[in-house]
């Protein structure tokens, strides 16, 4: 592809990665050129468009909506968390020719479960005062544990995936899924439970070889414990980058005991 002028630095010179995410932040034009998806993941999560014609004595009307599918899981969660209609896609054939990518992991769904007596117990235990309270006092009884805030349900999350870059992909998919189980377990009071993936054309590419033999030879480290603390739900009220520095912002993410080897690098490809 060419680049006109003003897709240049002021030198004559291609931007550098650094200039290039400037670029985008900053300038509209050049963002929608350049940097632009289209209707991906978090559009068709938060912002699925529908039309429907709608019928008057006198007229015919095409009517359109945008559905929120998130709001709508988190609802059916408080009220109806028995349902086995709690999905998400991102998958919507109407709008495929406008993104840059087909979504790779194209729907998920989560299942609840009611806790048993002895798991809420377990779970209150974890809690320092609640800990020595039971120690001292004996095992809390069903009504004493729901005065506590102590979860009465498990929620698990499945996602499929049409195609898996295994050595570039794949962990992120975990991780992010994983993050976003916790994230939905917190918003409605559950403890997070499993995560499955169910994964389609999953495969490692050529020039990636190398790298995953490096990364197979490495022991693992101990998994970090994932912290959030929220005095807010109302998740879109939160910044990013309030949430990145943690400062400033109801709810923070903190990894403890997270170690980590040296970066793998590995070429992107199609």
């Amino acid at each position: 592809m060419k680049f006109k002028k003003e897709d240049l630095h002021e030198s004559g010179r291609p931007l550098s990665k650094e200039e290039f995410i400037e670029k985008i932040k900053a300038d509209d034009e050049f963002a929608k050129k350049w940097g632009e998806l289209g209707p991906i993941y978090g559009a068709q999560w938060r912002d699925w468009e529908v039309e429907k014609h709608v019928i008057h004595p006198d007229r015919t009307v095409l009517a359109s909506k945008k559905i929120d599918q998130i709001e709508n899981l988190i609802n059916d969660l408080k009220t109806n968390p028995d349902s086995r209609r709690l999905m998400v896609n991102a998958w919507n054939v109407g709008e495929l020719d406008q993104m840059t990518l087909p979504p790779c992991h194209y729907n998920w769904q989560v299942y609840t479960r009611e806790l048993s007596l002895e798991e809420r117990e377990k779970i209150a235990l974890t809690i320092p005062n609640m800990a020595s309270e039971i120690e001292k006092r004996g095992p809390m009884t069903p009504l004493g544990l729901d005065r506590n805030g102590i979860p009465t349900r498990a929620i698990s999350l499945m996602w499929n995936q049409r195609s898996v870059d295994t050595f570039l992909g794949l962990g992120f998919n975990i991780t992010s899924y994983g993050l976003l189980l916790e994230i939905i377990a917190k918003s409605v009071n559950m403890i997070p439970d499993e995560l499955i993936g169910n994964l389609g054309d999953t495969h490692l590419y050529s020039n990636h070889i190398e790298q995953a033999k490096e990364q197979i030879g490495r022991e693992p480290y101990p998994l970090p414990t994932l912290k959030i603390n929220s005095g807010n739900e109302n998740w879109d009220l939160l910044d990013i980058d309030d949430i990145i520095n943690s400062l400033d912002c109801d709810l923070t993410f903190k990894l403890e005991n997270y170690q980590s080897h040296p970066t793998i690098k590995a070429p992107l490809s199609n």
